[in-house]
């Protein structure tokens, strides 16, 4: 490390153009061409992707996105003359646009189920040529731009489906100039010094900027999510700018101390470097662990978030030693270089109320640490009551043209319309048409079945399907208890004495089945991700406890976190009105995206506070002043690089995106107890409780491990010297807390 660093320093104007060339160059290969995301959430093996693809092969016109039109009266019905003209103009006017395939009119011959009882509300089915996830988003903004057109004072016309939720895709980037913006204000309140601020600032930029443009291109080899690049983005800019703090601030500590620039910034890189790399790797090693589940929606995502996190480290240690070489000794603030220059080196000690704090919690670790752990037992409760499922427009915000079509849909027709189940088989003979024109009388009369329509052929005659539509909407558990019923009991009735293998299909049956398949898999995956991030920690810290520990924080991390999402998301408290929409289910996908990322973030601070404490025990071999030291030195920077991890994450909320705030809300409660509950309370307080214990390892288990250091030997002869330095001036200061016990 301290060798890539003297590089980068002396050839600092090579290793920014180096960063800028691969900026630009990705960047435009990624305008060039274009994206190719893919929300494909089918799971090979499960009965609705059976029934999926039984459909697509005996009908391939319906193999496209259908959509809905709907319009609402307040006055007179939907079949008076001018509605009625307006409407069927507007509706042949859809047809000729590009990428539509078809558009059923209630108007028609078939259409009178079309039209709400009342006859208030109307709606027409649009479909595509294609899935949604393969549509160009200007094709889907050209049938809502004229279905809108035709709005009247007393005509209201909304849009639903997937296709058209391309067009509500949050524009722009308010989240992160919102968050980049709070950053910038902490870290200049941190150091003093404006080019020292904006330092991490711009490695973390063009770290998350070439990664963003790599994402794009990573797409067109494999299934990547649409949300990726901003899920990204999120950890991106909260992991780089927090890793680029961490590295500045063992600069300015080294100049503070006398050391010239290019020594300090070797020193920092060395050093903090060092913890920045085995940071970023645990949190890759949480990311990629998804790999296991095998699913090819969830090794897009993860293959994404890694590639972010790992061009963020490599601009941590290779761009930023570059250009903190550029701004020299304006690293410090003003006041600190005329200190400097009158005062000479001083000792950097740790004072105030970090030093008060630490002491404090050696004092009282017995009741802090019951404090802690009570805070995160409250906060975790809700978890127990996670619900997967479906959340569908219905979620969304009320101003959105699809949360308003799903309304009026709900009240015309009953909520179950906007998410019918589909069931397919194939046909083999006149007993399974008789069994089939039977079965529709079956299921009118199946508990939570608001309607069923006729069977429908295929022109070969051997597929045939029919639509149930529930009478719960399609996040309701009553729909996902009618599609266990339906699977369990009915269905197997029906099919007795007949070779029909009726599949079940739909919006909350294939969700249902992708929420079974990740919860199964999901004890394997949180296994092997904890087990190798432990696995890490003991090689670095040769320590038995502290892995130990750390996986049990990780854990209560998560679910403090999980239960904030459940609070906000799905028991609604407060979904409005920070505009995410109405209570809802958590998306299958959710939780174990969360638990990579959590893991992997939970444990960069774990890795930063232990590692000085670590190093003090292997100075002292005293427990108590290796924990009160390490917690008193690196309270104070955690805490500012929480600060502006959770500003970064709390920003994603004005993105719009119910996915991505989800995300942005578990990070930011996630880092805020591991921050300031966890790390600076619960960790010190059960490290003081242990004693010397934290440090055991057995011996036959010391002699067969490969010796790795967070620090490295010439980095502690450097610190070495450095003591010997300051000594003089230390004895002049009054006692610290690195000398006065708690």
């Amino acid at each position: 490390m301290a060798a890539l660093a003297r590089w980068c320093v002396q050839r600092r104007l090579v290793a920014v153009l180096l960063w800028l060339l691969a900026f630009g160059g990705v960047t435009a290969a990624a305008a060039v061409t274009g994206t190719a995301y893919s929300n494909d959430y089918h799971v090979p093996g499960t009965e609705a992707g059976r029934a999926t693809r039984l459909l697509e092969d005996g009908f391939p016109g319906l193999g496209g996105d259908s959509d809905t039109v709907v319009w609402h009266t307040t006055s007179g019905t939907v079949r008076a003359a001018d509605v009625e003209q307006t409407m069927t103009r507007t509706l042949a006017e859809i047809a000729e646009l590009p990428g539509v395939a078809a558009v059923g009119s209630p108007y028609g011959k078939q259409g009178g189920a079309q039209i709400s009882d009342d006859g208030h509300t109307a709606y027409a089915t649009v479909t595509f040529d294609d899935s949604a996830e393969n549509l160009d988003a200007g094709e889907a903004r050209a049938v809502v731009n004229t279905a809108k057109d035709a709005e009247t004072d007393g005509l209201q016309v909304e849009l639903g489906g997937s296709a058209v939720g391309l067009t509500e895709s949050p524009g722009g980037h308010l989240a992160e100039v919102v968050g980049v913006a709070v950053a910038a204000v902490v870290l200049f309140l941190a150091f003093g010094s404006l080019a020292a601020s904006l330092l991490p600032i711009a490695t973390a930029l063009v770290g998350v900027g070439t990664a963003y443009a790599g994402i794009v291109l990573l797409g067109h080899a494999m299934t990547v999510a649409d949300f990726a690049p901003m899920l990204g983005m999120l950890i991106g800019l909260g992991v780089g700018i927090d890793y680029a703090l961490f590295i500045v601030t063992r600069h300015r500590r080294g100049l503070k101390r006398g050391l010239p620039v290019t020594e300090s910034i070797t020193n920092a890189v060395a050093t903090t470097g060092r913890a920045v790399v085995f940071a970023g790797a645990t949190v890759c090693i949480a990311l990629l662990g998804m790999l296991i589940l095998r699913l090819s929606f969830l090794n897009g995502v993860a293959i994404a978030a890694s590639l972010t996190v790992v061009l963020t480290v490599a601009a941590s240690v290779t761009l930023l030693p570059a250009l903190l070489s550029f701004i020299g000794m304006r690293a410090l603030s003003r006041r600190e270089r005329r200190r400097l220059a009158e005062h000479g080196p001083e000792p950097e000690l740790p004072t105030g109320f970090a030093a008060r704090w630490s002491a404090f919690v050696e004092r009282h670790p017995k009741a802090l640490g019951a404090i802690a752990l009570a805070v995160i037992t409250v906060l975790a409760l809700p978890t127990l009551g996670l619900r997967l499922g479906t959340s569908d427009q219905g979620n969304n915000p009320e101003s959105s043209t699809t949360r308003q079509a799903y309304d009026l849909l709900a009240d015309g027709f009953g909520p179950g319309v906007n998410g019918p189940l589909t069931l397919v088989t194939e046909v083999d003979g006149g007993d399974d048409k008789l069994a089939l024109d039977n079965l529709d009388a079956t299921l009118r009369g199946t508990e939570g079945v608001a309607s069923v329509t006729p069977v429908t052929y295929n022109s070969g005659g051997d597929t045939a399907y029919l639509t149930v539509v529930p009478e719960s909407s399609p996040q309701s558990r009553q729909t996902s208890d009618l599609v266990d019923r339906l699977r369990s009991e009915v269905l197997p009735r029906a099919e007795t004495g007949t070779s029909l293998d009726v599949q079940v299909g739909g919006m909350t049956a294939g969700y249902d089945d992708f929420a079974d398949v990740i919860v199964g898999k999901l004890p394997l995956f949180v296994g092997v991700v904890i087990g190798l991030g432990c696995l890490l920690l003991l090689l670095a810290f040769r320590s038995v406890g502290i892995p130990l520990k750390a996986a049990a924080m990780n854990v209560a991390a998560v679910a403090a976190a999980f239960g904030v999402v459940v609070a906000i998301f799905q028991w609604g408290w407060g979904s409005e009105l920070l505009g995410l929409g109405r209570a809802g289910p958590i998306e299958p996908f959710l939780p174990v995206i969360m638990v990579s990322v959590l893991f992997g973030l939970s444990m960069d601070y774990q890795v930063f506070l232990v590692s000085r404490m670590y190093e003090e025990w292997l100075e002292t071999g005293d427990n108590r002043r290796a924990v009160r030291v390490g917690l008193a030195e690196t309270s104070r920077v955690i805490n500012s690089a929480a600060v502006i991890m959770i500003s970064v994450f709390l920003a994603f909320v004005l993105s719009g995106d119910r996915v991505i705030a989800m995300f942005g809300i578990a990070l930011a409660a996630a880092v805020a107890l591991d921050a300031f509950v966890l790390r600076t309370l619960l960790v010190p307080a059960l490290m003081h409780l242990l004693g010397g214990a934290n440090w055991w390892l057995p011996r036959w288990l010391d002699r067969r491990m490969p010796r790795i250091s967070i620090e490295p030997p010439e980095s502690r002869s450097a610190h070495e010297r450095l003591t010997d330095v300051v000594a003089e001036l230390e004895k002049e200061q009054r006692g610290d807390v690195r000398d006065i016990a708690g």
